[in-house]
């Protein structure tokens, strides 16, 4: 009989996905499966139209300022690269944190031989960051700040709006890696004085891998140097690259069953936060979210279930209707309260190994200020060894390394050993955290 597996790695890529996402993968490969903005027929405006909402959907969940200034990109690590290569030059300067990921770090090392430099706002020992720091970092040829919402090892999360106020006070451009808290923390734009949201689809947003994006204000269009040229389908006659959005840096066929599934997702979430708003879920719901907690609706039949679905339609016509931010609003709070539980738990869980002398907890040790991360180092076995044995043994899925972040790594003292990576996401469960801390107390009694 195959291991029950336990999936704990959500930084990486966010596992299960709803099942609307392959679905909607699945039925665009199927049933469309055209391009957008190079057929004259049906199917074609059909597939632009989900293209659209997906713009609108994402323009709300991060308050931007305008639909069409969303760009869809393969990933977040390619959002980043556009962005920063199209944007700074020879002579300019850029800040940055110590705790930035090498999607942000590796276009900055090579711009920087192209006479781009750089200087890094030095975090705490608990990888948070002073927003006094950025004054000092500060030149005459400052550009642009770019900095991660929150590490990708240590989970925890940077001051947004305080840095966002000092971009804006010293007229700099604030780039944005929302990397580990997009479809988890509300992010505003317009509120934090963000320039440059880049995002991924695949990890918070609960979309397929290969599809990401960047949204930016409308003034730096035209300051952004494509990185990619070519066929976009609008302005065919013409050999040089469209100054309209999204066109400018959309060249190429988009990953359309990329942005189906996320599309799929958004409206998921959606559909969640409405859901919670009016403080009722739909069976469908209840049995795949906190499916322990509703065991008794698997033993009602099909014909009960559809019974119980069609009140609960009818019921939600007399009801009142919310706004796409307010769902999103309401989807992302549920979803980090019950993240940030597990995180709470896992967290006290160890302490008792951690006062033992097995472990040792790097970070934060509360969940203020900090995402469902959760790094340890284990001092009585090798990390490695130890993430291999809660895999082949127990089913535990983490991560274990320098997880593309040397410098947070450095910022922490953790470098060059690394850490075992816990990172926790919508589908977990307590009884997974209880499982995980027990796997870790019989490898850690273990003599080596």
């Amino acid at each position: 009989m195959e291991k029950e597996k336990i999936y704990l790695d959500n930084a990486a890529t966010s596992f299960p996905k709803p099942e609307e996402v392959p679905k909607a993968v699945y039925d665009y490969m199927t049933k469309l499966g055209t391009n957008v903005n190079r057929g004259g027929y049906a199917t074609a405006y059909d597939t632009e139209s989900v293209v659209f909402e997906c713009r609108e959907l994402l323009g709300a969940l991060f308050h931007a300022s305008d639909y069409k200034n969303v760009v869809f990109t393969r990933n977040i690590t390619e959002s980043l690269n556009v962005v920063l290569k199209g944007l700074l030059h020879s002579g300019d300067h850029v800040i940055v944190s110590s705790m930035e990921h090498n999607a942000v770090m590796r276009p900055i090392r090579q711009l920087e031989k192209k006479g781009v430099s750089f200087t890094r706002a030095q975090c705490e020992s608990d990888g948070s960051l002073k927003p006094e720091k950025l004054l000092s970092c500060l030149r005459p040829n400052t550009k642009a700040v770019v900095m991660t919402h929150a590490s990708n090892v240590f989970g925890t999360m940077l001051p947004i709006e305080e840095v966002g106020a000092f971009c804006k006070e010293n007229g700099l451009v604030f780039i944005l890696d929302s990397a580990q808290t997009a479809g988890v923390f509300p992010i505003d734009m317009e509120k934090m004085h963000i320039d440059i949201l880049c995002f991924t689809g695949h990890k918070g947003l609960l979309g397929p891998q290969g599809i990401g994006g960047f949204i930016l204000r409308d003034e730096l269009v035209q300051k952004i140097e494509p990185l990619i040229s070519g066929g976009t389908g609008s302005l065919s006659n013409v050999e040089t690259v469209p100054e309209f959005m999204p066109d400018r840096f959309e060249a190429g066929t988009p990953n359309l069953p990329g942005i189906f599934g996320l599309h799929a997702a958004l409206n998921w979430l959606r559909k969640l936060g409405e859901a919670s708003l009016l403080n009722k879920e739909t069976e469908k719901e209840k049995a795949s979210f906190f499916i322990e907690d509703n065991l008794s609706l698997l033993s009602l039949s099909e014909e009960e279930i559809l019974c119980e679905e069609n009140a609960y339609k009818k019921e939600l016509e007399s009801l009142p209707s919310f706004s796409v931010e307010q769902c999103f609003e309401a989807s992302l709070k549920k979803i980090r309260e019950h993240e940030l539980h597990l995180t709470e738990e896992f967290l006290n869980l160890l302490e008792p190994l951690e006062k033992e002398g097995k472990l040792k907890i790097i970070g934060k040790k509360d969940t203020e200020m900090r995402t469902g991360v959760v790094s340890i180092q284990t001092l009585t076995r090798e990390l490695s060894d130890t993430a291999f044995q809660l895999d082949t043994r127990y089913g535990i899925m983490t991560r274990v390394g320098l997880h593309c972040a040397p410098s947070a790594h450095k910022t922490m003292g953790t470098y060059p050993t690394g850490t075992i990576r816990f990172s926790f996401g919508f589908a977990n469960t307590d009884k997974e955290v209880k499982l995980a801390i027990d796997a870790l107390k019989e490898l850690l009694e273990e003599e080596k």
